[in-house]
């Protein structure tokens, strides 16, 4: 099983081309200002069994996998195992955020964080910190890098923010996907749509 909090089956700003992208639930680091507050909390979400989400997203026409969250090395093993199970269905690019530094899973990390890392083509590593913010490629700030695990993709040829995907959902709600160009724009954005910033 794996603990997610939301999925997307067509996501074009979360890495490249069009990703099916997965965020799991829970977060030990809960870094100030997170864009996702709500998929923090271990206890939300729900539990899908790892093989019935494999087969959706090996399904999907789509060019590679997202894991973002909540924090995906938290749950290692489970994302690790989907991967796998993915990859025995259809190969397909993997790509990972994670508030922990590449050095930190290389050095420190346990036998199932070592495994998904060996498993990922791109890796998003680092705290999101709100005084760094900045409009880069696929990350909220300059502290943060993108490691390139494997050849699969090529260097980035332009680190400017890759923008954001705004959509009407099924319920008439209007919801955004990326990673935001400025600081404080979840906030913002709750605001004039009339919700309640969490």
């Amino acid at each position: 099983m794996i603990r997610i909090a939301e999925t997307h089956a067509a996501c074009d700003v979360l890495g490249p081309g069009t990703r099916f992208v997965v965020w799991v639930q829970g977060c030990p680091l809960t870094c100030r200002d997170c864009v996702s507050p709500q998929w923090i909390p271990a206890a939300g979400g729900r539990d899908v069994p790892v093989d019935d989400l494999a087969a959706r997203i090996a399904g999907a026409p789509v060019d590679g996998l997202t894991v973002s969250g909540g924090e995906p090395f938290a749950q290692a093993g489970a994302v690790a195992d989907l991967i796998t199970a993915v990859r025995a269905r259809r190969e397909m690019s993997t790509m990972a955020y994670s508030g922990f530094t590449i050095e930190h899973l290389r050095r420190r990390g346990d036998a199932g964080q070592r495994r998904l890392l060996g498993l990922l083509d791109l890796l998003v590593d680092g705290p999101y910190l709100a005084h760094r913010h900045a409009d880069l490629r696929w990350r909220g700030s300059d502290n943060q890098r993108v490691h390139r695990l494997t050849d699969r993709h090529p260097p980035l040829a332009d680190d400017r923010g890759a923008g954001l995907q705004f959509e009407v959902t099924a319920g008439g709600d209007m919801q955004w996907l990326g990673v935001p160009p400025v600081a404080g724009f979840r906030r913002s954005f709750e605001n004039a749509m009339g919700r309640n910033p969490r």
